[in-house]
């Protein structure tokens, strides 16, 4: 009886195959595809929370320089907040509503009410575009004062 030598045992270099490593690539892809919007709509939250703080600290503001003046100021200059930046970059808007004739430059509800009978105080936000009818979809982004001052939040959920 002849014997014959067993074969060699197969020896593998230690390591990954390129399947296993595309496989890996895909896999890391795909999650990273699903975290990324996450993470950015988390990101333009804090923003928008950010510009509602903005708001409310300048309401306060300016609701003191008219207790203390008996008006209220022609523009954010007059409280100390000249050239103040909303978190996209823009400036934010103010306008003194009460010795302004008519309703022309008040920011409007979806019924062309105006928002505030004082003063409008909102960021253009992300877009940096706005419309004085808040229900334009240049304006849902913007973060306003409404109800004068009951409401400080995102137009989209104002009009709702």
């Amino acid at each position: 009886m002849c014997h014959l030598p067993a074969p060699p045992a197969s020896r593998r270099a230690p390591g990954f195959t390129l399947i296993e490593l595309l496989l890996v690539v895909g896999l890391l892809g795909v999650l990273a595809a699903i975290a990324l919007p996450m993470v950015q709509n988390h990101r333009e939250r804090i923003r928008q929370t950010h510009a509602v703080q903005d708001i409310v600290v300048l309401q306060a503001l300016i609701r003191d320089f008219r207790l203390d003046n008996g008006r209220y100021p022609g523009t954010l200059a007059e409280v100390g907040n000249a050239g103040r930046v909303d978190p996209w970059g823009h400036p934010y808007v103010y306008q003194e509503l009460e010795s302004a004739p008519g309703k022309g430059k008040a920011r409007k509800d979806r019924k062309l009410n105006p928002l505030n009978s004082d003063f409008d105080l909102y960021s253009v936000g992300k877009n940096g575009v706005s419309k004085t009818q808040l229900t334009n979809k240049d304006s849902l982004d913007d973060i306003v004062r409404a109800n004068d001052g009951a409401y400080v939040g995102l137009a989209a959920d104002y009009t709702r």
